[in-house]
């Protein structure tokens, strides 16, 4: 996985530029890839809380005014009727039969609507450019070859169990 997304540097950003923002539409894969940490590694779980403004029906559920609405991001992203196999990591599911990107409508991490994450934009710059720099001079793995442990710490927020990553420079 990580020597696709080195390939996919190599070829459009090179060894020495730092990346940019202007890379990105370029880079399908990587893209991919970042869209499937933010899928299968969803921070944070749920969404804004809402509260209904009046009385309403929901497929045939009466809702009163003012109650509380809470939405399960994380539940959409593990949903079959959504993603096939969702509990595999596989960036491909964001990629076309042409190997470009392609948008996916449950895909979302930072929620929806007017009161989406207003650090939306800001965080999808920032691990593009903090991942597609770290791979263009490092390469990763786990010692030993083990696997981390991926079921995440339950909180307000989902969290990594502890691990081990090694850092070679390519």
């Amino acid at each position: 996985l990580t020597g696709q997304v080195q390939k996919e540097i190599d070829l459009v950003i090179g060894p020495n530029k730092m990346p940019t923002l202007e890379e990105k539409g370029k880079m399908p894969y990587t893209e991919a890839v970042l869209h499937e940490v933010l899928r299968f590694c969803n921070i944070v779980p749920l969404g804004i809380f809402h509260a209904t403004s009046k009385d309403t029906v929901v497929r045939g559920y009466t809702i009163p005014g003012g109650t509380t609405v809470i939405t399960n991001l994380y539940s959409v992203h593990f949903d079959e009727k959504y993603w096939s196999n969702p509990e595999v990591f596989f960036p491909e599911r964001f990629l076309d039969s042409n190997g470009q990107f392609v948008k996916k409508d449950a895909f979302i991490p930072f929620s929806l609507g007017r009161r989406h994450c207003l650090g939306e934009q800001l965080a999808r710059m920032e691990m593009f450019l903090f991942f597609t720099s770290l791979l263009q001079r490092f390469h990763l793995h786990f010692p030993h070859g083990g696997i981390p442990d991926l079921k995440p710490r339950l909180g307000m927020t989902l969290q990594p169990q502890p691990y081990l990553v090694c850092a070679e420079r390519r």
